[in-house]
This record gives structure tokens, C-alpha cells and sequence, in this order.
């Protein structure tokens, strides 16, 4: 493997989807779309390719890159290096599994998106810049380019949303800009307040200069406990909008609803995961005793995801609605393992963004199948499915089971690890919060029974529908083949979550 420019060509990689799309006439339809799908897999190939390697047992850290970028200024009493920002790429164990799912997702995506009804080319030029800005932000070395690719994200997601959506779009895309603007700006607070004290941006320095008292010597001015802690809590805003944590979720619903179905797969399953990622990297890796100390409240925030999503989940009249809540519910679990701060909890936090990834993608995909059929996703006007599409109906049947927990698919593993982790630590709190595994049952049967083997309706009957196509099939069958695999074999992703998880534990004392 030529390690120099890896990451950057697996990062990058999209763009040459891109310029092919620029000189392609916007008639070509049937090119357009081979090109969008095709474009995905560069970053699919080569994503796949480290991840088999590192199993191999390579070390990942011969992957990482370093340029000189950005010099803000030289002063004679600091070292050449100080207020300095490269190019710096780096990954571990986790920064891949997140770039395979985020990967794997957006060539599904790409391949959903046959039901996008209107320019192509425009359409899947934002959705390849889409992605580079997802795979960026789980390979960055440092804060300011981190930020680079997550703020590289909302640009895209507003234009997907607002020109691709439905009925109420706009009003989807402005919710969208601006909470996670918000999120933004307090994030950027945060990396400008640690810049300016450390005089670096690269994140192993700033551990080690937060961590070691010899290393902090080289600050440009002290941190104090109390702005350490002010620094987690912002942190913790800002990629709990982007999770979401509630009550910091409402515009959420409104882009799982409005969204074009495969932009949700990537939403759900790569965009909301940045916020957990986040939390682990910065909040867990810089500020590892001031997140021990506010564990509790990281864990009870968990409980209350958890629980509200659940019950507000049970009464809604739209499937896509009850997906939607139900995020924010299996959202819940990923703090609940954080929360817990021991190994088995963090674990199945990890576990979780990744299972709720590959879940949730399934489950919007299924609905966007389902919407092109019959043109509804209410609840009271679907039914009796299972007679004319008993093939997509097994199917959602059987994302129902994997996203309320059934043994043998992944989400029985990340949920059993979390809970495990609280059980712990917080016993009493972690008995609360089964009542929401109880209630992810209830909701989801009540829902995907209703529309496989509910009362017929005569809109179902009358849109003389087919069952799932060819072209369809394929990211089912990968969606959930990889569901299974991760349930019956939870090795291959616990396999490369070991080191980190174990420097996390370090970290933390543990």
C-alpha cells in the first residue's frame, strides 16, 4: 500500500466523479446516473481495502499525512511551529469504521436515488461534495481542518433538502442551516479559545498538553478547570444539536420528513453520527475529567432521549415520523453507553452509531420504495401491504426486528453493551431506561404491522403496484446482510475498536 496520499485520495476520490458529471450535457440522464453511482465508489473501494488491512493487522498510523498549510504569524518569543495549521490526516480504528460505514452508505444512497425526479447532475454533484465533507471530518488531524469538512457538509444538505424535498422543503432547509449553525459557531468558539491558549490545532498535541503537565508547559496561556468545563459543555451543545440531544432536536424531524428519502439514509445513518463522533473525539479525548464528572448528566440526558422518542414515537401517524423519533430514541442509547464510562458502555455506544447507521439507512430506504408505490407514508392510509408486496414487506418486517433489538442483528449487541455499561455504573438509571427498549417494541410492531398485515385500504389496492425491483433489492440485501453480520459476528467490528476504546479507557483512568 502506498500510504503517502491515501487518505487524501480516499477522501477526495469524488471529485472526479464530479468533474466527469461538469462535462456531461444535463439531457443525458441515463450517464448522469451511472456517473453518480460510480462516483461513490473510489472512496468505497479504497475505504474497504484499509479496513481489511487493518484486521491484517496494519498499523494505521503509516496512513497519516502531513503538509504545511496555513502560517498565522511569526513571533520571536514562541517556536516556529506555534499558530501554525497543516494539512494533517490521520485515522485509527474508529475514524475507519465511521469512513466504511460513511462509504458503504453513500454508494447505497447514490444507488436509491432512482427515485429522484429531477436534475440529475445537479443532484448528485452536491451529493459526491457530500460526501467528501463526511469522510473528511473522521480522518482530520486537527481541530480547524475538522471543521473545514463538518461546516463542508451543511452547504450540500441545504440544497438537497430544500430543491429535492417535499412539501415543505424550504422551511426543512432553513431549520437545517440554521440550528446546525448555531452548533457551528459555538464549535468554532471552542477550537478559536483553544488555539489561541495552546497556539495548536493538531489534536494529539492538545491531548497531550491537556493531559501532561510537562507537555502544558508549552502553552501559550493556562486553561483552568472552570474553562475546561465551560469548553465540554459548549462541546456538548454543539454536537448535541448535531446528534441530536433533546430539546435540541426539532429541526431534525422536520428534514427526516421533507428530505428525498436517500438523503435521509445519509442524514440518519452518517450526518447525526458526527455529533456522537465528535462527543467520543473531543469531549471524551480532550476533557476526560470533566466528562467523568458529568457522566451522570450525560447518562440521564441518554434516559430522557431515550423515553421521549419512544412515547412521542408510539403516537405519530406518519411512518416517516415514527423513524424520526425513533432516532432520536436509539440517539439516546449512544449517551447511555457514554455516559456509563466504562468499557462495555463505550463499546456499545461505538456500536450503536454504527448499527443505527445501517438500521435506520434500511428502514428509509424501505419507506422511499414504499412512498414511490403508493404516495403516502400515513399510517391510516397504508395497509394489507404484505399481499401485493410481500417481498419489500419481509423486508421492513425484518428492520423492524433489528431496530427494536431482535438477537442475532446488530442492534441487540450495541443496545445489550450499553445498557450492560449502565447497569454498572448506574443501576437505577439504566432500569428507567429499559421501559424505551420496551417501547421501541411497541412502536415499531404497532407501525409495520399496521402496513404489512393491517386493514387493506383502498389506496394500497388501487395503485396496482409491484413488489420490490432488481436494482432496489441491491442495497437491501447489503443493508441487512451487513445488520446480520455485525449481530451474529461482532468481532469484525469489535476487532478494530479495541485500541481506541482501550486509550479512551486510559484516558478516563480506567
Amino acid at each position: 500500500m502506498n500510504e503517502t496520499y491515501f487518505l487524501s485520495l480516499l477522501i477526495f476520490s469524488p471529485l472526479l466523479g464530479m468533474i466527469l458529471l461538469a462535462f456531461v450535457p444535463k439531457e443525458q440522464e441515463q450517464t448522469i446516473k451511472w456517473l453518480g453511482v460510480l462516483g461513490t465508489l473510489p472512496s468505497l473501494i479504497l475505504a474497504l481495502f484499509a479496513f481489511s488491512q487493518y484486521l491484517g493487522g496494519y498499523d494505521l498510523n503509516r496512513l497519516a499525512e502531513k503538509h504545511a498549510w496555513i502560517q498565522f504569524g511569526k513571533f520571536a518569543f514562541l517556536s516556529s511551529s506555534t499558530f501554525t495549521v497543516d494539512y494533517e490526516l490521520t485515522v485509527d480504528g474508529l475514524g475507519l469504521v465511521m469512513m466504511v460505514l460513511t462509504a458503504l452508505l453513500a454508494t447505497l444512497a447514490a444507488i436509491a436515488s432512482i427515485h429522484i425526479k429531477k436534475e440529475w447532475k445537479g443532484y448528485f454533484m452536491l451529493f459526491l461534495l457530500l460526501e467528501i465533507g463526511m469522510l473528511g471530518v473522521f480522518a482530520a488531524g486537527n481541530l480547524i481542518l475538522f471543521f473545514i469538512f463538518f461546516e463542508l457538509t451543511l452547504v450540500p444538505m441545504f440544497f438537497l433538502i430544500g430543491k429535492w424535498g417535499y412539501f415543505e422543503k424550504e422551511r426543512a432547509a432553513y431549520s437545517y442551516l440554521i440550528y446546525n449553525g448555531i452548533g457551528s459557531a459555538i464549535l468554532l468558539l471552542v477550537i478559536l479559545i483553544l488555539f489561541a491558549r495552546t497556539g495548536t490545532s493538531n489534536i494529539a498535541l492538545l491531548k497531550e498538553m491537556l493531559h501532561n503537565p510537562q507537555a502544558a508547559a508549552q502553552m501559550i496561556a493556562p486553561i483552568s478547570t472552570d474553562l475546561r468545563y465551560g469548553l465540554l459543555i459548549a462541546l456538548l451543545v454543539a454536537f448535541g444539536v448535531k446528534l441530536p440531544i433533546v430539546p435540541l432536536h426539532s429541526w431534525m424531524l422536520r428534514v427526516h420528513v421533507q428530505a428525498p428519502p436517500a438523503i435521509v439514509m445519509l442524514h440518519s445513518g452518517v450526518l447525526l453520527k458526527i455529533g456522537a463522533f465528535g462527543l467520543i473525539r473531543f469531549g471524551m479525548g480532550l476533557f476526560p475529567e470533566q466528562f467523568y464528572r458529568l457522566a451522570a448528566v450525560i447518562a440521564l440526558l441518554g434516559v430522557i432521549n431515550l423515553l421521549y422518542g419512544a412515547f412521542l414515537a408510539f403516537v405519530q401517524e406518519d411512518f416517516k415520523m415514527v423513524l424520526a423519533y425513533s432516532s432520536i430514541s436509539h440517539m439516546g442509547i449512544v449517551l447511555i453507553g457514554l455516559g456509563a464510562l466504562n468499557e462495555a458502555g463505550i463499546q456499545g455506544a461505538i456500536f450503536q452509531v454504527v448499527s443505527h447507521g445501517l438500521i435506520s439507512a434500511l428502514l428509509f430506504l424501505l419507506i422511499s420504495i414504499l412512498y414511490e408505490r403508493v404516495q403516502t407514508t400515513q399510517l391510516g392510509h397504508l395497509g394489507g401491504t404484505a399481499k401485493i408486496m410481500p417481498l419489500a414487506s419481509g423486508f421492513l418486517l425484518a428492520g423492524a426486528m433489528a431496530s427494536l433489538g431482535l438477537p442475532g442483528m446488530s442492534g441487540f449487541i450495541s443496545e445489550f453493551m450499553a445498557f450492560l455499561g449502565l447497569f454498572k455504573s448506574t443501576p437505577i438509571l439504566a432500569a428507567i431506561g429499559t421501559l424505551g427498549i420496551i417501547m421501541t417494541a411497541v412502536y415499531l410492531l404497532r407501525a409495520v404491522l399496521n402496513i404489512t398485515y393491517g386493514k387493506a385500504q383502498s389506496r394500497v389496492a388501487e395503485a396496482n403496484v409491484s413488489d420490490i425491483h432488481a436494482i432496489e433489492l441491491i442495497p437491501v440485501l447489503i443493508l441487512l446482510g451487513c445488520i446480520i453480520l455485525i449481530g451474529i459476528y461482532p468481532h469484525i467490528l469489535a476487532q478494530p475498536l479495541k485500541a481506541p476504546i482501550q486509550l479512551m479507557m486510559n484516558g478516563l483512568g480506567g
